[in-house]
């Protein structure tokens, strides 16, 4: 009898295991994304790294805000850890002071006046990139748009307003008296002050609208499909919202207000220029009429 022919269908292959899968070892770096040396990126291998003002330093931060040894970060087993190396300015992680903990991918590590981001992942390099498109855009102190990725915003909301005759409207935000909190309670304390404005600015906005910070202590949002009253009646909230909070940058409590200049597209506001120009002097009116009030450019 002749042998069978093998039946795809019924025949059984034993397929043998290479055993558990091994995952791909995970590499991390720390990547400046806000003051001195922004952009500079140390890797975390099997080296510990020194991140400091000193020029020997692995990651150098030359600021006067930052210990000549600030903190030692350093791969542990799976884990990554950091420690402070008693800096004048504690190290912080995620806004909370730190003598030793372990690391998280996305982790926060504040140094005097300079923020760190922790990457961790299999491909760093990719994770790497995108930290570097972030920083093109993005504010690193408060996480809302830069100034630059704003102004590409307003150019292309004007052109998308004018073609389909829609409203639009920009409100500038600065803080009033800003230089005294920082004078007097540090510039630390202030960068916090300016990340409690942005977050209630942040829970103000809609989710079309486009919030950014365009300078030390001023803001901007463009509020698309909004005219001059709709926009006022926001910058009305918005003002009221900060002034009915209670920050703490030092032991005290303090009110802190904001005056805000309102303007809306027309057709001599083409271009943002144009409509920041109006906004700004609407700021400027805002100012000089006491503070803590919004003002309009007709």
């Amino acid at each position: 009898m002749a042998a069978e022919e093998d039946d795809p269908i019924n025949t059984q292959r034993t397929l043998l295991s290479a055993g558990p899968h091994r995952a791909s070892p995970r590499s991390a770096c720390v990547v400046v994304i806000h003051g001195e040396g922004l952009g500079r990126r140390a890797d975390v291998d099997e080296r510990a790294v020194i991140v400091g003002r000193s020029q020997e330093a692995d990651l150098h931060i030359p600021h006067k805000s930052v210990s000549r040894q600030h903190c030692h970060i350093w791969r542990d087993g799976n884990e990554y850890r950091v420690r402070d190396l008693e800096a004048t300015n504690t190290t912080r992680v995620n806004d909370l002071a730190i003598s030793e903990t372990t690391l998280n991918d996305g982790d926060h590590i504040t140094l005097g006046e300079s923020i760190l981001k922790f990457i961790s992942h299999s491909s760093v390099e990719a994770r790497y990139h995108e930290e570097i498109y972030q920083l093109a855009t993005q504010d690193a102190l408060t996480d809302l748009h830069n100034r630059r990725h704003f102004i590409d915003m307003v150019d292309k909301e004007i052109a998308r307003a004018m073609r389909h005759q829609r409203a639009l409207t920009l409100c500038i935000i600065d803080v009033d008296l800003f230089k005294p909190v920082n004078d007097r309670y540090g510039h630390i304390s202030g960068d916090n002050v300016l990340r409690q404005i942005a977050s209630i600015v942040r829970r103000h906005v809609r989710s079309d609208d486009f919030a950014a910070r365009i300078g030390g202590e001023e803001f901007a949002v463009l509020l698309p499909e909004c005219d001059a009253l709709a926009g006022h009646a926001f910058a009305e909230r918005l003002r009221q919202a900060i002034a009915e909070v209670v920050f703490k940058p030092g032991a005290e409590a303090l009110t802190i207000t904001v005056s805000i200049g309102v303007a809306s597209m027309t057709a001599e506001r083409d271009t943002c220029s144009r409509m920041m120009a109006a906004a700004d002097a609407a700021l400027y009116r805002a100012k000089a009429q006491g503070r803590n009030q919004v003002c309009i450019q007709d």
